[in-house]
């Protein structure tokens, strides 16, 4: 069992590895990480692959903890599209984007705090959310739903109210993606996103959120690999020290831990490299290196640690800038102990599904035109067309969506048909034998075969209804159901209001 000393014994490795926050494979703890938590290590970051159920996580956590009692033990849970703890179902709660769309604050907060419950009963520490990004650019691949909208002042105020929640709840926030990845129509997991714009727009814009965020007193902020020239024109935000040390910290006054996005990823490491990008944060101001979710053995955390030592022995990096960010991991872990103190001894784990489905409820929204006027509920077993649009990095492959299956219970006879890019036939409703058609659709406003299969299915079916698990920015069909999000509280949503089962 270790106990943090790093930063009072002058361990270049020590101090290395405090700094990292690396994930790993595998539902126990592997002897590596074990081995390095006592040797300095001061955080790992867990993934869906990690986890199997609620009983085999807390017990990972304990692991964890049994190895140093204050480490601080990070996911990725955004329980909207974004979930780790529920990839294998889809979240139980709807989301940022839905959450906006009822715009009550309040709810957002009773969200925020059962979600930060569930994680600290789970012996989850800190949070890689709420993402703060205003979704600025209907075309952004890789925001989109898990914004909670396209305004600043929307969410600016349920930023505020999800840190509030959250960090009620017993876990710390983690506000990202700073500055503000919103807009922009790259992802950068695969190249580098450039975010335009003066600096007055970025204020009024980008830049409102964190301000809320660091108002209400996140314990953390990410940063985005993102290129915002207004700002700083050479290097991308995780690299700057205008970004990070004069804006974050000098403008915005935010005294916690900077966190950033993966290392890993293209964004950075294509350019400067997986362990330059690590040592060139950490110079720049940031405090701990998110890594793992494709870099996740112990060489990789080994690189990052021996690059961080060498740079410092060399003089790239100032020993005491590298002692500053272990420091503030360490005062982010003293919180972390703190909340999980604060919470009464043996409480459950809280059940996000009757709040999440509540929440996914508000968030219906529906628009029918005079063809639809008697489409629901729908009175026979329908055929239900789902429009699968490629892969996004930061949703794990094997997070379900769609309505299909929830539908298929509660009505059997229900007809399932499923297209990917390319595979739609002429006729999308072909198969329909007479039922009710269910067109489902995911941001059908980014995708040009999708909308073009849609446009052939409702030429055949003009009284098919569309359901939208994206963002609703192309309104079609006689009865459009936008629920704001694709989570399983969204389809369990959206399903009761097509059969009236509610």
């Amino acid at each position: 069992m270790s106990e943090r000393t790093v930063g009072a014994t002058g361990d270049l490795a020590g101090l290395a590895a405090a700094v990292l926050q690396p994930g790993f494979v595998g539902t126990t703890p592997p002897p590596w990480v074990c081995r390095w938590l006592g040797e300095g290590l001061g955080s790992v970051v867990l993934f869906a692959r990690n986890i199997v159920d609620p009983g085999q996580l807390a017990t990972l956590t304990a692991a964890l903890r049994a190895e140093r009692p204050d480490v601080i033990v990070a996911i990725d849970e955004e329980a909207g599209d974004v979930t780790r703890i529920e990839s294998a179902r889809g979240s139980s709660r709807p989301g940022n984007f839905a959450l906006g769309a009822v715009d009550d604050p309040a709810l957002t907060e009773e969200v925020a705090r059962d979600l930060g419950a569930e994680l600290a009963a789970l012996g989850i520490t800190l949070n890689y959310a709420p993402d703060a990004d205003v979704n600025s650019n209907p075309a952004n691949p890789v925001i989109g739903v898990r914004s909670f909208g396209a305004a600043a002042d929307l969410v600016a105020r349920h930023t505020a109210a999800w840190v509030r929640g959250l960090q009620a709840g017993g876990v710390a926030a983690c506000a990202k993606h700073f500055p503000g990845h919103g807009d922009t129509r790259v992802d950068s997991h695969h190249d580098l996103p450039r975010i335009g714009g003066d600096r007055a727009h970025l204020e009024a814009v980008e830049l409102a959120p964190f301000r809320a965020a660091v108002a209400a007193g996140v314990q953390a902020v990410m940063t985005g690999h993102l290129l915002v020239p207004a700002l700083d024109p050479e290097l991308p935000a995780t690299l700057s020290p205008r970004i990070l040390g004069g804006l974050l910290r000098e403008e915005l006054g935010f005294h916690g831990a900077v966190v950033t996005d993966a290392v890993e990823m293209r964004a950075v490491a294509d350019r400067y490299g997986f362990a330059g990008a690590a040592v060139r944060a950490l110079a720049a101001g940031a405090d701990a290196i998110c890594v793992g979710g494709e870099r996740a053995t112990e060489a990789d955390a080994r690189e990052l640690r021996d690059a961080i030592v060498a740079a410092v022995q060399a003089g790239e990096l100032p020993e005491e800038r590298l002692a500053e960010a272990a420091k503030r991991v360490g005062q982010l872990a003293a919180w972390t102990v703190a909340a999980r103190a604060a919470r009464p001894a043996g409480t459950p784990a809280a059940d996000g599904s009757a709040v999440g489905l509540a929440a996914a409820r508000r968030a219906l929204r529906v628009i029918t035109g005079a063809a639809g006027a008697d489409a629901l509920p729908l009175r026979r077993p329908a055929h239900v067309v789902e429009f699968a649009p490629p892969h996004n990095r930061a949703i794990g492959e094997e997070t379900p969506w769609g309505i299909g299956t929830p539908l298929t219970d509660l009505v059997p006879d229900t007809t399932v048909a499923r297209y990917a890019e390319g595979e739609a036939p002429a006729d999308p409703t072909a198969g329909a034998a007479g039922r009710p058609v269910v067109l489902v659709v995911r941001d059908l406003h980014r995708h040009d075969w999708m909308r073009a299969a849609v446009s052939r299915a409702l030429a055949a079916r003009p009284d098919a209804v569309v359901v939208e698990l994206g963002v609703p920015e192309l309104v079609t069909g006689a009865v459009h159901v936008a629920t704001h999000g694709a989570t399983r509280a969204a389809a369990r949503a959206a399903v009761e209001l097509l059969t009236g089962a509610r």
